[in-house]
C-alpha cells in the first residue's frame, strides 16, 4: 500500500500539469521541484502517521475485549492505574473502549415559585372529569421544587438501543416516565419500540416537560388527555423515503392511564394511530402537520368534576380522541440561532360512550362530546431572548345523561398566559410567566410563574 501511494500522488498530481501543457509553459525549475518532493513527502508520513494511530486503536480495542476474561481468570489482579492517575495515550484507548458501554446520562434540575390569587387545592376544570390524581392546575403554592428528570440511554447492540426517564416530582414521590428499548436496524423506514412511554398523538404529547414552550400543558391536554398520555405497550413508527416528511405510527398499549382505566385484561386497553407530514418552504420556513386517533377503554373508572360537590361517579365505557396539530417554524436563511419565530396549535376532541354511576351504584347510560383547542406563538427577539403568547378554549358540550348526574352549566372554560424567557446557555433557562386562567367558573385565577431549568450531562437532540 506504501508503495502505491506516492505514484497514486504523483500521478495526481501531474494529471492537470498534463492537461494544460502549452508551446508556451516555461520549464519547472529545480525550487519547483524540490517543493513538489517535499509536499509529497508530508502528505506521506502523514498517512503512515495516521495508519500507525489506527492500527495502535484497533489492537487497543482488541485488548480491551480481551480483558473480562483475563479478569475473571485473575480476581485478585490490581488495577492497571489509580483512579487519580494520569493514564498515558496508550493506556487512554482501552479505557475509551471500556467507557463505550456506559450509557448516557443526563439531569434535568427543576424548581419554581407559583403564585396564585385563587387556591390551587380546589382546582377544577369546569364540566370536565378527571381522576383523583390528575395533574392539572398551576400546582402548589410558593417555591417547590419542580419535575426534575434523569435520563438514561445507550446503544445495547448494534440491533438495539434503550432508555428510561425518572422523574421527581415537587411532592416527592418519583415515578418513571419512559423506560423503553427500540430497535435501530429494522431497515425500509420502521422502528419498533416496546415498553413504557409517551404516546405518538398529538405535537406535545411525545415531549418531555423541560422542552415544553410554558410552564404548563395547555387546557386541552390536561381537560381530555390527563396533561399527558403516556403507558406501557408497543409503537411501531414507519418514515417513508420520500423528500417530504410522511410519518405513520400505531401503538398498542394497557390502557392505564386517562382516558383509559386499565380495564383491559390480557388485551389492549389503548391503540392509536398516528400520520404526520411536513417539509421545508425555502431556506426560511419549515412546517408540520397531522392528525392522531386514540381509543381507550375504562370499567369503574373514579371521576371528580362532573357531579356537584366534587361527588365521585364512576365510568364505564369507550373513549375516543381525535388530535389535529400544525406547527410553523421560520428563521432567516434557516439560521436560528438570533432569531425565529414559532406558531403551533392543535384541536382535541374527545367522544366517551357508556354508562356513569355514583358510588351506590345508581346511573345510566352516559354520553358525551368535549373538544378544545389552543394556539400559541413564540417569538426569539435577539439571542437568548424568547417572548410567548398562547390562548386556549374548552367546550363540555351537552352530556346525554338520563339519571342526571352531570351538574352541567354551560360554561366554556379557558386561559391566556405570557411568557418570558432568558436562555444564559443551551443548558439553562429561566422563564417568567403570567396567567389568567378561567378554568373554573367565578374569578379568574390570577397566576405567576418563575421557572428555573437547568440542565446536566449529555442530553439527545428534541425533536422538530
Amino acid at each position: 500500500m506504501n508503495s502505491l501511494l506516492p505514484a497514486a500522488l504523483v500521478a495526481a498530481l501531474a494529471a492537470p500539469a498534463a492537461a494544460q501543457t502549452a508551446p508556451a509553459t516555461p520549464a519547472v525549475n529545480a525550487a519547483d521541484l524540490q517543493a513538489l518532493r517535499d509536499e509529497i513527502q508530508t502528505l506521506r508520513n502523514a498517512y503512515e502517521a495516521r495508519l500507525q494511530a489506527l492500527e495502535q486503536r484497533l489492537q487497543a480495542a482488541e485488548s480491551a475485549a480481551r480483558a473480562p476474561a483475563a479478569v475473571a481468570a485473575t480476581p485478585s489482579a490490581a488495577p492497571a492505574t489509580a483512579p487519580d492517575t494520569v493514564q498515558t495515550a496508550s493506556s487512554a484507548a482501552p479505557a475509551a473502549a471500556a467507557n463505550a458501554f456506559n450509557p448516557a446520562i443526563s439531569l434535568i434540575l427543576a424548581g419554581q415559585y407559583t403564585r396564585t390569587s385563587r387556591d390551587p387545592e380546589g382546582y377544577r376544570i369546569a364540566g370536565f372529569g378527571l381522576p383523583p390524581d390528575a395533574e392539572a392546575g398551576p400546582g402548589p403554592r410558593g417555591l417547590n421544587l419542580g419535575e426534575s428528570e434523569l435520563r438514561f440511554s445507550a446503544s445495547i447492540d448494534p440491533w438495539l438501543r434503550g432508555a428510561a426517564a425518572l422523574a421527581l416530582h415537587p411532592d416527592n414521590e418519583f415515578s418513571v416516565e419512559e423506560a423503553f428499548v427500540e430497535t435501530t436496524a429494522l431497515g425500509r423506514g420502521f422502528t419498533l419500540r416496546a415498553g413504557r412511554f409517551f404516546s405518538n398523538v398529538g405535537y406535545l404529547n411525545p415531549q418531555h416537560a423541560h422542552t415544553w414552550d410554558f410552564v404548563d400543558n395547555p387546557l386541552p391536554y390536561q381537560a381530555l388527555l390527563g396533561t399527558q398520555l403516556g403507558d406501557d405497550g408497543l409503537q411501531l413508527r414507519w418514515i417513508a423515503p420520500t423528500d417530504q416528511l410522511l410519518e405513520l405510527s400505531a401503538e398498542v398499549g394497557r390502557g392505564a392511564g386517562f382516558p383509559g382505566g386499565d380495564s383491559a385484561g390480557n388485551g389492549a386497553g389503548l391503540r392509536t394511530f398516528s400520520v404526520h407530514t411536513g417539509g421545508d418552504i425555502g431556506d426560511s420556513h419549515s412546517w408540520r402537520a397531522g392528525v392522531s386517533v386514540l381509543q381507550a377503554r375504562a370499567s369503574g373508572q373514579e371521576l371528580i368534576g362532573l357531579a356537584a360537590d366534587d361527588t365521585s361517579t364512576f365510568f364505564t365505557g369507550r373513549t375516543r380522541v381525535w388530535i389535529a396539530d400544525a406547527v410553523w417554524k421560520w428563521a432567516p436563511e434557516g439560521n436560528a440561532t438570533r432569531t425565529h419565530f414559532k406558531l403551533q396549535g392543535e384541536v382535541l376532541q374527545a367522544r366517551r360512550s357508556g354508562t356513569l354511576a355514583l358510588e351506590d351504584g345508581s346511573g345510566g347510560d352516559y354520553r358525551a362530546t368535549q373538544s378544545g383547542w389552543y394556539v400559541q406563538g413564540v417569538y426569539q427577539f435577539m439571542p437568548r431572548w424568547r417572548v410567548g403568547l398562547r390562548t386556549e378554549r374548552l367546550d363540555a358540550g351537552t352530556p346525554h345523561d338520563p339519571a342526571g348526574l352531570v351538574a352541567g352549566s354551560g360554561f366554556k372554560p379557558r386561559k391566556h398566559a405570557l411568557m418570558l424567557e432568558f436562555n444564559p446557555s443551551e443548558f439553562s433557562r429561566v422563564r417568567l410567566q403570567l396567567a389568567q386562567d378561567r378554568a373554573r367558573e367565578g374569578a379568574a385565577d390570577r397566576q405567576f410563574f418563575i421557572q428555573y431549568q437547568m440542565s446536566l450531562g449529555a442530553h439527545g437532540a428534541h425533536a422538530y
